[in-house]
């Protein structure tokens, strides 16, 4: 039963790296600065003005929803779709701490082969789903404005 739950986590890694060393991302990076996109639609205003959200569809058909601070400040994506999204392209220089990350996930004797959680004190990754139903968010923990969580990444 161990042997098996540990190649479920293992396969499970192998999908997130893969995903990680996909082509270039179409959105900009976290904690780099929004940039205006041709043919792109208006940002929304999230809790009171704190957050912008700019949502767009990736070359997989898979919703990204980008959030940045009132700065432009990209802090956080969401993302639903058939496909995984560009995860470094997304994460930018966040994606080396997020592979030591998920290394250390794979490690460990709880892993889950659909979803996965890696928290690291720079960003946090939560990744999961059946094929072609992936969903998931990353965030910058110390770049979310005051009064804003996890939970209102949606």
């Amino acid at each position: 039963m161990y042997k098996k739950h540990r190649s479920h986590r293992v396969a499970a890694s192998l999908i997130a790296a893969t995903a990680l060393c996909s082509s270039a991302s179409a959105c900009a990076q976290l904690g780099a600065v929004i940039a205006a996109k041709s043919g792109e639609s208006a940002q929304q205003s999230l809790l009171n003005g704190t957050l912008r959200l700019r949502t767009s569809t990736d070359a997989g058909n898979t919703t990204i929803n980008e959030y940045a601070t009132n700065g432009g400040e990209i802090v956080a994506y969401t993302w639903q779709g058939p496909t995984m999204p560009d995860l470094a392209g997304l994460l930018g220089k966040y994606a080396d701490s997020y592979r030591t990350g998920a290394a250390e996930a794979a490690a460990a004797p709880d892993g889950n082969l659909h979803a996965s959680r890696v928290v690291r004190p720079d960003v946090v990754v939560e990744s999961g789903g059946p094929m072609r139903g992936y969903a998931g968010r990353a965030w910058l923990p110390g770049a979310l404005p005051p009064g804003v969580t996890a939970d209102d990444l949606r």
